[in-house]
């Protein structure tokens, strides 16, 4: 029989397993066998570390901690890499997340609910039909260092997303407090595919907000569209909307971040940088030749409780039988509304609505 420091090679552990023959009282000779399989494999190597360490308490208290810390460390690089999507993708869903970002005040748990559930909403979407899914910080901070430019940061946001994404053609805007319910329905062949023959490209079919609708040196019927955008009871509603990659589109955002027109009105616009947009559209006859209108149902309808003076108005307002795109919780932290309420409410529903008629749970 060979020695053990012959069977090692060194002084060192043996490289073997000891079984004991127990039919036999008198007999305690081990049987040596190899276990080159199981000592070199990983999952092997990596059992014996573990049961030698845990021998000494405190060592294997810290064993465990590093290896849940571990965890948590790779499964946080996991999801982060999960929302990069494919990098060709045309299409890119823009998520404004961490709105405030806690700097007035602590988040609530209702606050950090909801946006779970919104990212996790548009991930799946995006993943469901291969677009690129980016989500952009939108806690309150400067940008110079001399002013602030909270509620005015969109047009900063898309330019920044162009550069991160150059092959990317459409760029879809969201606010957090927005939930897609209708997750079968592609960008490409609901909005995106015949845009110049879906939307109206004037403010004739509906105008809240009285804009002169003809407009000298504008001419629309030769010009393709590069914002997509819905009015609602106070005008041009930015919680959705679309901007297509143009060199347009990169003038009109140098137009609309223009620090200027923030200097001189950010005390006055209450709306921010959709009062700027609107300012724009009214006196630009170039910004009115490239936007065209869908009507706010399409990518932006209201719950109940929004626009409260045209509450009885149809046009605003989600109808699941009308199987709705897109609700947008706009204004669900003013007044008697909830949120998180609407946000739950509106997840349940998606839910039922989709629920496939097999399951009765």
């Amino acid at each position: 029989m060979q020695s053990s420091s012959s069977l090692s090679g060194d002084s060192g552990i043996m490289d073997i397993e000891k079984e004991y023959n127990y039919n036999d009282a008198t007999s305690l000779t081990p049987n040596k066998t190899f276990k080159s399989k199981y000592h070199t494999s990983f999952l092997g190597r990596t059992k014996h570390k573990i049961s030698n360490a845990f021998r000494n308490k405190s060592l294997g208290c810290l064993s465990l901690t590093l290896f849940v810390l571990g965890i948590i460390v790779c499964g946080t690089i996991l999801t982060c890499n999960a929302f990069r999507g494919p990098k060709n993708s045309k299409i890119v869903i823009i998520l404004a997340v961490n709105d405030g970002g806690g700097v007035e005040r602590w988040k609530t748990p209702e606050e950090w609910s909801v946006e779970r559930s919104s990212i996790a909403n548009k991930k799946a979407y995006a993943d469901k039909h291969g677009y690129q899914l980016t989500l952009k910080d939108t806690k309150l901070k400067r940008r110079y260092s001399h002013e602030w430019r909270e509620g005015w940061e969109k047009a900063d946001i898309l330019k920044q997303t162009m550069r991160e994404y150059p092959h990317a053609e459409w760029f879809w805007y969201l606010d957090l407090y927005t939930f897609i319910m209708e997750p079968e329905l592609k960008l490409e062949d609901y909005i995106l595919k015949n845009i110049e023959k879906n939307a109206y490209r004037n403010v004739e079919h509906f105008n809240p907000l009285k804009i002169e609708v003809d407009s000298p040196y504008v001419n629309t019927k030769n010009e393709p569209v590069n914002l997509i955008v819905a009015q609602d009871c106070g005008g041009f509603n930015l919680g959705s909307f679309f901007i297509k990659r143009s060199p347009w589109s990169d003038f009109f955002l140098d137009a609309w971040w223009d620090p200027v027109l923030y200097e001189q009105m950010h005390m006055i616009w209450e709306h921010k940088e959709q009062d700027c947009l609107e300012v724009l559209y009214d006196y630009q006859p170039w910004i009115r030749e490239r936007l065209a209108f869908v009507p706010l149902k399409a990518i932006n309808a209201f719950p109940n409780g929004a626009c409260w003076e045209q509450r009885d108005d149809p046009r605003f307002f989600y109808n699941q039988n009308d199987r709705d795109f897109l609700v947008n919780m706009a204004g669900c932290n003013y007044g008697d509304r909830s949120c998180w309420g609407e946000y739950e409410h509106f997840k349940a529903l998606k839910e039922k609505l989709h629920r496939p008629w097999y399951k009765f749970w």
